[in-house]
């Protein structure tokens, strides 16, 4: 489109750290989320991009963030490290959490990371490949504020409840996969809104439980599940491992909880980091590849990630494009 305002990579930084700055963040909780906004806009996931960040300033406005927060680091086993984010954005707390991790992961073969009193508003595959640069296999879940009706129901129970789960590669990216547990990302839907667009059947109903494609219908309404029961059941998986395990909320909780400002909800996150060398098979990435190599020959197919792996080879010279409402959104007078 001809009217999109172009933007570098670097732009992108600039104005996600300046908006967060100008509404109190502090320099690092400003800089961690911008890290995380510009990998999304590099990977042209546009619903975790720049759109995040009225958001995460939303928040830190009405002061249910806390901007200067500083994660506080809790070894409590061999294989488990928690991370308080003490009130703070998720970012800061899964980099701070992100060596201890790993390192108990090569350690004993498997370790687990819970992140607690956090404020998540982010696509989880970057802390996800963090670990898969680092030779691991990785997994993390997260939950949100009630947005999906459990299959069968009609009302907001369950997040979104994404999981990622990423496998290393020798030479090649990583591949990742980064899904929620609803039929379509709650962004989606608002971007949807936003640009006057019709969302697809089965991602949501309104409020009187009927089948919706209004997405405006869909955000006062409930999200429904991926796969009717089987979403449901994952959706459910998330919220025990990063609520009820952890000792952090559930979704339900969250929504009663939550200052409505239009950011995140508190809540907590889970990840597990596996050491493949010390699974018995020292040749297990190179097995995987037989796998990989017979998924792609089939005509139509890709592997998971290999979209946000071909953005990056262009976005990185040529910049992003963004909807001017948003940019005249970001503008700090």
């Amino acid at each position: 489109m001809s009217d999109m305002v172009r933007l570098t990579l670097e732009e992108v930084h600039n104005i996600a750290t300046e908006n967060l700055l100008h509404y109190g963040a502090s320099a690092e909780q400003a800089r961690a989320v911008a890290d995380i906004v510009t990998a999304a806009e590099r990977d042209e996931c546009k619903s975790h991009g720049l759109f995040r960040i009225p958001g995460f300033c939303a928040s830190l406005k009405s002061g249910k963030v806390t901007g200067n927060a500083v994660p506080e680091i809790n070894d409590l086993a061999p294989s488990v490290v928690h991370v308080d984010a003490a009130n703070g954005f998720a970012p800061l707390a899964l980099e701070a959490g992100a060596t201890p991790l790993a390192e108990k992961a090569r350690a004993n073969g498997i370790a687990a990371l819970a992140v607690t009193n956090s404020y998540h508003f982010s696509a989880l595959w970057p802390e996800v490949e963090r670990l898969t640069n680092d030779g691991l296999v990785a997994f993390a879940f997260v939950s949100a504020k009630s947005f999906v009706a459990p299959a069968g129901g009609t009302k907001p129970l369950f997040g979104t409840n994404p999981m990622s789960f990423g496998w290393p590669r020798s030479v090649l990216p990583a591949v990742i996969f980064d899904q929620a547990s609803s039929a379509s990302a709650r962004g989606e839907i608002q971007i949807h809104e936003r640009d006057g667009l019709q969302i697809p059947d089965g991602w949501a109903i309104d409020a009187n439980g009927n089948p919706t494609n209004d997405p405006s219908s869909a955000l006062a309404g409930a999200q429904l599940p991926f796969g009717g029961y089987k979403g449901s059941a994952i959706a459910m998986m998330v919220e025990l491992l990063a609520g009820a395990l952890i000792g952090d909320v559930f979704s339900f909780e969250a929504s009663r909880d939550d200052k409505p400002d239009g950011g995140p909800s508190s809540g907590g996150e889970f990840m597990i980091a596996i050491d493949p060398v010390a699974c018995g098979n020292t040749h297990a990435l190179a097995h995987a590849e037989s796998l990989f190599e017979q998924i792609i020959e089939q005509e139509g197919t890709r592997l998971p990630s290999e979209r946000r792996y071909r953005a990056r080879q262009h976005t990185v010279e040529a910049g992003v494009e963004i909807v001017p409402s948003l940019y005249r959104e970001l503008q700090i007078s």
